[in-house]
């Protein structure tokens, strides 16, 4: 399973990111709702845990903007 991580605050993201592969998961972070959007669109993830105060875009907007594309 491939997951992806939004997530701004660099010990948090480090922390779940550790836990998560040590479950012997894929995880991929990125740190801004952009970037965190773009990756989305790609459409190799099963799951995305998405933090809602993020820089550029934040949480909210990101999963707007998916669900308008149907994703």
């Amino acid at each position: 399973m491939r997951i992806l991580l939004v997530e701004d605050e660099k010990r948090m993201a480090q922390a779940l990111c550790e836990i998560l592969r040590l479950g012997k998961y894929e995880v991929d972070h990125y740190a801004n709702g952009l970037d965190g959007l773009a990756a989305i669109e790609s459409g190799i993830y099963d799951i995305v845990i998405l933090d809602v105060m993020l820089p550029g875009m934040d949480g909210y907007q990101v999963t707007k903007q998916v669900r308008s594309k149907g994703i």
